[in-house]
């Protein structure tokens, strides 16, 4: 009989995961702990509408103080988990402190990677609310900006800065942004929108050397390259926050191994969200998927799992992203895919790419298409073996192919 539940970490993940157990039924002792000193809140915003001044504070809000006390929440901030002792179903934090659970969860999340020699008074890193705040004051009609990677994180950041009127330029190592997760093809239309939106992207570069004057940031690339800045910000991929973990029998290269329902293999400890790598049976490996809706479905199935209603998160990935008035978003997994099929223009960023591995569909990459990018999710999660002819032709409606499947 669970009585009790302890999760490290009071973020997204460990909100929807308390808010799950309490409509689940279960009426008891519910700690989150925290290392910031804010009330959970959403993260996503803070390199979109928060950074750009289009939404307040109290809008982040995911669980406050008054909703914690009336559902007999505890929530311990400012004060971060240490370590967790699994013979003993507890919790050390870093304040010396003790917190016993029947279950655990490991929610724990990342915090950015900070390459070697890139830091100063003018670098800026983005994950908390406080980090938001500074940037967001920073961000002036006038300023130069240079932004360090092209991931999803720099593009927006690089978005938001632009609409307040800063000059921007990213730095990005890969041959294009966000190759990786996209393909080379893709990879280029998030290129051609950045440029078209008054980004100096600079692909292929790698920054070797830093240094701060009295009058702004020099950045030197391996090339030869300088580039002056008022302030710099890192988007260099996040570092999953495992240490509590460490030494207690779990595997933590990479992030935490956990299996569909977010069990670790030590009895009565979970984890999920960032810190998560969640096995994927269609690649065959665990993946960790550092994203709003992944956190959301871990949180949840995570707490029906500690409650004993043995449910699996099998969805495949999802994410969005707001960026110079498009709407960005991905699903699936793109790896080990042989086919890109389109549909829409791509020259005027409004398409929906389908990845197919033979005939089957496993991800769907779209700008403004959030209505077709909705389908294909599902699609990709009955593993649908399509007609290339048809996902490309316009006039061709998506749900008949759902409904022709069920």
């Amino acid at each position: 009989m669970i009585e009790s539940v302890v999760v490290a970490g009071a973020g997204q993940t460990a909100a929807v995961a308390a808010r799950t157990l309490r409509r689940r039924g279960f009426d008891g002792r519910i700690t989150l702990v925290g290392a910031e000193h804010d009330a959970p809140y959403q993260r996503p915003p803070l390199s979109k509408e928060y950074l750009a001044g289009e939404q307040d504070r109290d809008e982040l809000s995911l669980l406050t103080p008054d909703w914690c006390e009336c559902n007999g929440v505890e929530l311990r901030l400012g004060a971060a988990a240490a370590a967790i002792r699994p013979a003993e179903r507890s919790l050390e934090l870093a304040d010396g402190t003790t917190v016993r659970g029947d279950a655990v969860l490991i929610a724990t999340g990342g915090r950015p990677r900070r390459p070697p020699g890139l830091d100063g008074d003018r670098v800026r890193y983005l994950r908390t609310i406080a980090d938001a705040d500074r940037l967001r004051a920073e961000l002036r009609p006038g300023a130069r900006v240079v932004v360090v990677g092209a991931g999803f994180i720099g593009c927006e950041v690089a978005s938001a800065a632009i609409d307040r009127g800063a000059h921007v330029t990213i730095v990005e190592q890969a041959g294009r942004p966000l190759g990786h997760v996209l393909g080379d093809p893709m990879g280029d239309v998030m290129a051609a929108m950045l440029r078209a939106n008054g980004v100096d992207l600079r692909t292929g570069e790698k920054v070797e050397r830093y240094a701060e004057t009295a009058s702004g940031a020099v950045l030197t690339t391996a090339g030869g390259t300088s580039l002056e800045a008022d302030v710099v910000v890192v988007g260099a991929g996040m570092v999953p926050n495992v240490e509590p973990v460490t030494g207690a029998g779990i595997d933590t290269a990479g992030g935490i191994p956990v299996d569909a329902y977010c069990r670790t293999g030590v009895d009565g400890v979970y984890a999920a969200g960032d810190v998560a790598r969640q096995w994927q049976p269609r690649l065959g490996r665990h993946v960790r998927a550092e994203h709003f809706d992944n956190a959301n479905a871990q949180g949840m199935a995570a707490a029906k799992n500690i409650l004993g209603l043995n449910t699996p998160h099998t969805a495949p990935p999802w994410f969005w992203s707001d960026q110079f008035g498009h709407g960005v978003q991905h699903a699936g997994h793109a790896d080990g895919t042989d086919r890109l099929v389109v549909r829409g223009r791509v020259e005027d960023f409004d398409f929906i790419a389908f990845y197919l591995s033979g005939d089957v569909l496993r991800a769907a990459f779209a700008i403004d298409r959030g209505g077709d990018l909705a389908i294909a999710r599902q699609l990709i999660a009955c593993d649908a073996a399509l007609d290339s002819d048809v996902l490309r032709d316009e006039d061709a409606d998506l749900t008949d192919l759902f409904d022709a499947l069920s």
